[in-house]
């Protein structure tokens, strides 16, 4: 489906135009947007718009990673749109020509009928131009990064390690997934930091300069974005860290307990071994108490090793 709007000399908006009405009108600039587009529309990329077919080629093969080429007066843009709790990622191919936007996506976008809405109820100032628009795309697809960010980090933020009476797997497959979404993230959100500021830099756009302060405030908020990855990723680093060390004290501990209670038997063990010998002549063997002897004698050997062990501290 091809969806068109223009804004005339007049200072009018004009929408639901047809590309055979683009010609005839009196516009100032305008934008199409192909979505979800069928054979016959795709191919006005080619007939209609004479793209490069290195750009309409990258049109046709998801995903991209987000990025901006240069084609003489056609600028492409590759961005991404984060749909849902997966982060499955949405491309939206973006053109930039000297009177027009074109933005192509094969799945339904809300943040660019968010931007389409926006520009529509805006009161049309001479300055608003395509570039605005573009600017407009741009800034819903990265305030939608916002939440995704943000619930991760609340996650972590509510993380702890040792509340639960067995918290190792349920807590390292919490970190692990978390680390595995944020890697996700990031081959977004790092890519689109770069292109912006590439954007904000390139002198190759045609009067990009009364926008700067726009698309300065996007990247502004993919650098916030970046520095909240960063954080998380060292968040979880910690909390990894934080279960290693747990998990290691744990082990410790019950391998200290049993290195005590190995020790505390192998005196009665030695006694008991000897005792169990089969010879003839030993002389506990006919003394009526030598049995309640060799069994106070282990009480008094394991009591007294048991104390000696709390006072090197073993048991705290």
């Amino acid at each position: 489906m091809i969806s068109i709007i223009g804004y005339t000399n007049d200072k009018k908006w004009l929408s639901d135009l047809t590309v055979d009405q683009l010609e005839a009108a009196d516009l100032d600039w305008f934008w199409v947007d192909f979505c979800d587009p069928k054979e016959d529309e795709c191919k006005l990329l080619d007939t209609y718009f004479r793209f490069h077919p290195l750009a309409i080629e990258d049109c046709y093969h998801l995903l991209q990673r987000p990025k901006m080429d240069h084609y003489d007066d056609v600028h492409f843009l590759v961005l991404h749109d984060i749909e849902d709790k997966h982060l499955s990622v949405n491309e939206i191919n973006l053109f930039i020509g000297r009177r027009f936007i074109v933005t192509f996506h094969y799945e339904p976008s809300a943040e660019i009928e968010q931007a389409r809405k926006k520009l529509l109820s805006a009161a049309p100032l001479p300055e608003r131009g395509h570039l605005y628009a573009a600017y407009l795309v741009i800034d819903k697809l990265v305030d939608r990064y916002f939440p995704a960010v943000q619930e991760l980090e609340e996650h972590l933020l509510d993380m702890e390690i040792g509340g639960d009476s067995d918290p190792s797997q349920k807590m390292m497959n919490d970190i692990f997934s978390i680390r595995s979404r944020l890697l996700r993230l990031r081959k977004t959100i790092v890519p689109m930091r770069d292109l912006l500021y590439r954007l904000i830099n390139s002198d190759r756009i045609e009067g990009l300069k009364p926008y700067l302060a726009f698309y300065h405030d996007v990247y502004d908020h993919l650098l916030k974005l970046s520095e909240m990855l960063d954080s998380c990723r060292e968040i979880t680093t910690d909390l990894r860290d934080s279960y290693i060390s747990y998990n290691s004290h744990r082990m410790n501990t019950i391998m200290k307990t049993l290195t005590v209670i190995t020790t505390i038997f192998m005196p009665l063990t030695f006694l008991a071994g000897i005792y169990g010998m089969n010879f003839t002549y030993m002389p506990e063997l006919d003394w009526s108490w030598g049995y309640f002897a060799v069994i106070l004698v282990m009480l008094a050997t394991g009591i007294s090793m048991y104390a000696w062990f709390r006072t090197k501290g073993w048991f705290k």
